[in-house]
């Protein structure tokens, strides 16, 4: 018989620590056998005890490959010149990709056939042989990263008193049969890649920023976190009856609550773009990265039809009592809202999902206040931006901190003027980052 290496033929003359990524690389792909005892040339070498050999080559796999592909190896001793050869042959798993379990989901520790190598595999390959095997459900998938931390996970069931170990992280999807974390679990660890972007906006529009943030972590760190962030901005108005007070809150809470939750519980993950949150003069927008799922429209989704793009979070989020049931959501924010002038909006996209609360404290005497005051800016403006022509006059050019200085303003305000300045036209910029000035446009 004779040996040669090709794609799906591999030659080793002893068994080595490497042996792992070659078995890892014929399970991820089409399959292949590895035969121990030849050389690279082809020579036959032998081994001493073939059987000594398939139980190291077994111990080796078993140990240090994940998930467990034992079942797709199969061993056999082959007498070649007189010598003994052991043939390990392996075929495509059922469950790729396969790793090295030191080394995780990732381009080292995966590896891929290509030519007559075993090399390591491009995370677009990890992620598509993930996709083919756990299907297109992204909290069903295997989690690239399976170095996950859950301290703000563990907190929030312990102070519901609900049990978080191994079994319930295996019942709630969090980790797979075979001790794997998912998408799930990534979700709810210190590592979540996905984030909530907050602002807070003077008026009605986004001209003036009078705070941001961007919240990261377990998505129930970001849950508690930016709950509190909208608590703080939502402000309380008195108003009497007689002699009674009656306090109002800016918006109702429960529809605060609703509203973030399923911006949370409803998002398409697969997606990385963070999850925004405005809050304005008048209204918070909730802005989430999904659309309605096909065969949807948006009267079911107002008469409590439900079908939940991520049923394993929806369901931990039920466990811990943050939700009720299924397609309640939408009745609480408008029931919430079922004794005020300005109701609750919803808008959608192929791949967003808008929810609109109104400041239910928002009168047309406070709408009316706000117009009289952008008047006022914008008067307040027009005679910054003649102050910064006059000076263009008289000395060709202007910077920012000199804008600073002549305007007596920030310098996050003296740059906005600039480029309203250069939006419409007065002047042009010349030069970059620390270099930047500005000058009159010629006719």
């Amino acid at each position: 018989m004779r040996f040669r290496e090709t794609e799906t033929v591999e030659l080793k003359s002893i068994v080595m620590d490497d042996i792992k990524k070659e078995i890892i690389a014929f399970a991820n792909c089409d399959g292949g056998t590895i035969y121990v005892g030849v050389a690279d040339d082809g020579t036959v070498l032998g081994i001493e005890n073939a059987d000594k050999c398939a139980l190291q080559i077994s111990n080796m796999v078993r140990d240090a490959v994940k998930p467990d592909v034992t079942m797709f190896i199969h061993y056999e001793t082959l007498e070649c010149d007189g010598k003994a050869v052991v043939a390990v042959n392996i075929q495509r798993g059922t469950n790729r990709p396969y790793y090295l379990a030191k080394k995780g989901l990732r381009p080292e520790g995966v590896y891929v056939r290509q030519g007559y190598s075993s090399v390591p595999a491009t995370d677009t390959a990890i992620r598509q042989m993930i996709k083919e095997t756990d299907g297109d459900s992204f909290e069903n998938m295997r989690s690239i990263n399976q170095a996950l931390t859950f301290e703000a996970t563990k907190k929030e069931f312990e102070k519901r008193n609900v049990v978080f170990g191994q079994p319930q992280m295996q019942t709630l999807k969090i980790v797979s049969a075979d001790g794997i974390y998912t998408n799930l679990g990534l979700l709810l660890s210190e590592q979540c890649p996905h984030t909530i972007k907050a602002a807070v906006f003077e008026g009605i529009n986004q001209n003036v920023f009078k705070d941001r943030r961007e919240f990261s972590g377990s998505l129930m760190q970001q849950l508690n976190e930016v709950y509190d962030y909208i608590d703080f901005h939502n402000q309380t108005h008195a108003t009497f009856r007689k002699l009674l007070r009656i306090d109002t809150r800016d918006y109702p809470e429960v529809a605060v609550r609703e509203a973030l939750l399923n911006t949370l519980v409803h998002r398409d993950y697969s997606f990385r773009a963070s999850t925004l949150i405005s809050i304005y003069d008048d209204r918070i927008e909730f802005v989430s990265i999904g659309g309605l799922l096909p065969g949807l429209e948006l009267d079911d989704l107002m008469m409590g039809v439900s079908v939940c793009r991520n049923p394993h979070l929806a369901n931990v989020f039920y466990r811990l009592q943050l939700i009720e049931a299924y397609g309640t959501g939408m009745k609480k924010i408008m029931g919430a809202y079922a004794n005020a002038l300005v109701q609750p909006k919803i808008k959608t996209t192929n791949n967003a999902f808008k929810i609109i609360l109104p400041n239910v404290n928002f009168t047309p005497k406070a709408a009316e206040a706000h117009k009289k005051f952008e008047n006022a800016a914008a008067l307040d403006l027009d005679s910054n931006e003649e102050k910064v022509l006059q000076f263009l006059r008289e000395h060709l050019m202007i910077t920012r901190k000199e804008t600073q200085t002549l305007l007596e303003v920030s310098q996050s305000t003296a740059g906005r003027i600039l480029k309203a300045m250069v939006d419409s036209g007065q002047i042009k910029q010349i030069g970059g980052s620390r270099t930047t000035r500005y000058e009159l446009r010629k006719e």
